[in-house]
């Protein structure tokens, strides 16, 4: 059973969904961390639309398990982190810096903010110096931001371009769904700083690390290096890009293997 509720964040209010199995409470809890720039249904209301923020995101993340410990249905020992693409370093990193996660798991991560970019060189990188400016600058007057697209076809101004990201991005993209395609440009700025891959020897909890082996947003030795890096990290690996763990038939190996890592780590005597 799904019920749509919500909690308060940093003075706003986001909107949750608590999905319940049947069986006694409480139960063992994973909260989802999505992607960057990914909507629940791909569609969120509000200005500035689509802000990314990495503050925020812990914010978010802080104010979600605060939630979880309001609910009596939920055990708060068993609590579980799954992030998926860019939400899996705001896992990485969470996990890193609080004691209280039973377990973690993440796929095809994407744990610096600055790789999809530097993967389409320095030159695309430059290319963003004049909006980010203008988006500064404009923020700072109180003006409309300036925004660039998250995702485009190679040669195009977005923060992501490489080849087959612009189709794969849309292929998770729910039909009917109107998906803003855009973030204030200077949203890349915190970004490229933000390293979640340097955290993992800090992460307590066991971590899963699903590892796409062509990934093409990331060099997949990265999300390596993570899982050995962590005190108790794996890493299972898989032939898929970055997108191919979306869909048939690489989604159901990896969605098993993440429901038999938190089986064994929240439920164990299940």
């Amino acid at each position: 059973m799904t019920t749509r509720m919500t909690f308060p964040s940093g003075g706003e209010t986001c909107a949750a969904w608590l999905t319940l199995p049947d069986g006694e409470a409480p139960h063992p809890v994973i909260l989802l961390v999505h992607g960057g720039g990914a909507v629940h249904a791909m569609k969120l209301d509000g200005e500035p639309r689509q802000l990314m923020n990495v503050r925020r995101y812990f914010e978010d993340i802080d104010a979600a398990l605060a939630f979880i410990r309001t609910r009596p249905e939920l055990d708060p020992k068993r609590i579980g982190l799954w992030g998926t693409s860019f939400g899996a370093s705001h896992v990485v990193a969470t996990a890193a810096r609080r004691c209280d996660i039973a377990a973690a798991a993440v796929q095809c991560p994407i744990l610096q903010g600055r790789a999809p970019a530097l993967r389409s060189g320095l030159l695309h990188l430059a290319r963003f110096t004049v909006p980010m400016i203008s988006d500064l600058t404009r923020a700072a007057l109180g003006l409309a931001r300036r925004y660039v697209p998250i995702v485009g076809r190679p040669g195009e101004l977005a923060f992501v371009n490489r080849p087959g990201a612009y189709e794969g991005w849309y292929s998770v993209v729910p039909p009917g769904t109107a998906f803003d395609n855009r973030v204030p440009a200077s949203a890349g700025l915190s970004l490229l700083f933000y390293d979640a891959a340097s955290m993992a020897r800090r992460v307590r909890c066991p971590l899963l690390v699903c590892v796409s082996d062509r990934e093409d947003l990331m060099d997949p030795a990265i999300a390596v290096r993570v899982a050995a890096d962590a005190p108790r990290g794996v890493a299972r690996h898989y032939p898929a890009d970055h997108f191919e763990v979306y869909h048939a038939p690489m989604v159901e190996r990896l969605v098993a293997d993440q429901i038999a890592f938190f089986t064994d780590h929240l439920d164990p005597g299940r």
